[in-house]
């Protein structure tokens, strides 16, 4: 299967013709949440674009199997070998079961990945149902020479690895000797390792810990980067196609990932592409709570958030976050938000009228449409080009706003459809409304009030029978008994209640 769809290798910083290591199939992993708090506005960009990614694959004929996980113990506070589990230590705050405060907001990530269009991966494991993966790979690592124990946790030799021809670094384009001048004096705590730039594989639990688990070497849990390793491994293989994530994990999360899947047996890049979708700032600052401009999913749909002048829809928020390349930064603003909300619903509007590009029956068709097919179809093909470069959404939007002005002027004059054949038109309005609801995700979002729409037809209810209009009394009742709604004139006046029929 050939396409002209290219991505961008972060490992070959590179860009070349995507060819699956066993076309049809594609593996696509995708580092999911760590469910000890709300997802932030950036959280959303990765699934987003991996969503858009795994969709337009599918649109491209491929079998695609996706895999998202939830990472649910062993990530430390600071992203670092010690301290406290994340999960754990919200658990002790409010005397929980750190299963509880996962469960609670992997619950609410998924709601608000659904309402952003994102449909769910095709496998979702998690790390705490995967323990026996896990301990099985750290034995295999140490086995060929590359992890130790150490007090009961288990560390990787990066030094090892390294003297063995292996390259640390290589994804991220570090040096070692550079990591190490950065990280000798940040030693406190962490005695066990034999370098500072070892990391940890398992950790021992102490009496703090709540999640632990028996191993051979110690009651204790695995550590962070371990988990996506062990899992990609077990539903994907021991390589695959393609792994994504935020460009905040290419180092040292992604980094550590190839350097375990190269340690095991059959050593790999784990994935043959990686590609990872760049940062979001806020009014041109980077987004942290101590700016007080961190801004949360929930707060952005509500828009209870003082950085926010009013609230924002799903789709509008979706919208926003593709009509830039992802591996640019994307700013937010009100104004950007309000000019995305405006395109969305252009692009909405795009779809109401594409069953409208009717040839009237009293016009005869050209009979030469062969130019206007062509300039049609050059338009449609636009759209694709943007995808199959390294997928520019940014790029695909731009060539549907030029394909929708043109359908929008066969709609202003219906006659000048006689230009084109009625092949082409199917072809573009096929591939307008495939390109907009099944590859970018962009659906229609209900607008109306349902409360204040049956206020208002209750006061056309009334001022009908004020003036005695009987036949549009009955129209109206009609109309609303049609929808499971039944009008009650009473002595306080006209109310409605749902039908019991």
């Amino acid at each position: 299967m050939q396409h002209p769809l290219s991505l961008y290798n972060t490992l070959t910083r590179s860009k070349a013709p995507f060819q699956p290591l066993h076309a049809p199939f594609v593996g696509v992993y995708l580092c999911g949440p760590t469910v000890y708090n709300e997802a932030h506005i950036g959280n959303a960009r990765g699934p987003v674009v991996f969503d858009v990614l795994t969709r337009y694959l599918r649109h491209l004929g491929y079998t695609v199997r996706y895999v998202r996980n939830i990472t649910d113990v062993g990530h430390l506070e600071g992203d670092t070998d010690e301290g406290d589990d994340k999960i754990g230590k919200i658990a002790r705050a409010r005397q929980v079961e750190p299963m509880q405060v996962a469960e609670g907001y992997a619950n609410l990530y998924h709601r608000h990945m659904e309402v952003l269009g994102c449909l769910p991966p095709d496998i979702e494991p998690r790390a705490s149902g995967h323990i026996t993966e896990q301990v099985e790979m750290i034995q295999q690592i140490i086995d060929n020479g590359f992890g130790y124990e150490s007090n009961g946790s288990v560390y990787f030799d990066v030094p090892a690895y390294n003297a063995a021809g292996r390259h640390y670094g290589k994804l991220s384009n570090r040096v070692v000797e550079e990591l190490l001048s950065g990280s000798r004096d940040n030693l406190a705590g962490q005695e066990e390792k034999r370098s500072p730039l070892d990391f940890a594989l398992w950790k021992k639990a102490d009496e703090r810990h709540l999640m632990r688990w028996p191993s051979p070497w110690s009651d204790g849990f695995p550590g962070w980067h371990l988990e996506c390793s062990a899992m990609s491994r077990k539903y994907l293989g021991t390589e695959f196609d393609i792994h994504g994530g935020g460009l905040d994990l290419m180092f040292p999360h992604h980094e550590c990932e190839i350097a375990q899947s190269q340690a095991c047996n059959h050593p790999t890049n784990e994935a043959q592409v990686w590609m990872h979708n760049n940062m979001i700032t806020v009014n041109g600052q980077k987004m942290s709570k101590s700016l007080g401009n961190f801004i949360t999913i929930s707060q952005l749909f509500e828009g209870s958030n003082t950085t926010l002048a009013q609230p924002y829809s799903p789709m509008t928020a979706r919208f926003f976050l593709l009509q830039a390349h992802y591996r640019s930064t994307v700013d937010i603003t009100d104004e950007g938000l309000q000019a995305a909300r405006k395109g969305y619903r252009k692009l909405m509007n795009g779809l109401r009228l594409l069953e409208k590009l009717v040839l009237p029956a009293d016009v005869e068709r050209a009979p030469d449409t062969e130019k206007g097919d062509a300039e049609l179809r050059k338009l449609v093909a636009d759209c694709y080009t943007g995808l199959n470069d390294d997928l520019n959404t940014a790029r695909a939007i731009a060539s549907l706003f030029n394909l929708l002005r043109k359908l929008n002027g066969f709609a202003a004059n219906l006659a000048t459809l006689a230009t084109v054949s009625a092949v082409a038109v199917e072809e573009a309005t096929t591939a307008y409304h495939t390109l907009v609801v099944d590859v970018l995700g962009l659906v229609d979002e209900p607008r109306a009030n349902t409360e204040d729409l049956l206020r208002l037809t209750l006061e056309f209810y009334q001022e009908a029978k004020a003036t005695k209009a009987y036949d549009k009394v009955d129209q109206i009742r009609a109309a609303l008994k049609a929808q499971g709604i039944v009008v009650k004139d009473t002595k306080a006046g006209v109310d409605w209640a749902y039908s019991e029929e």
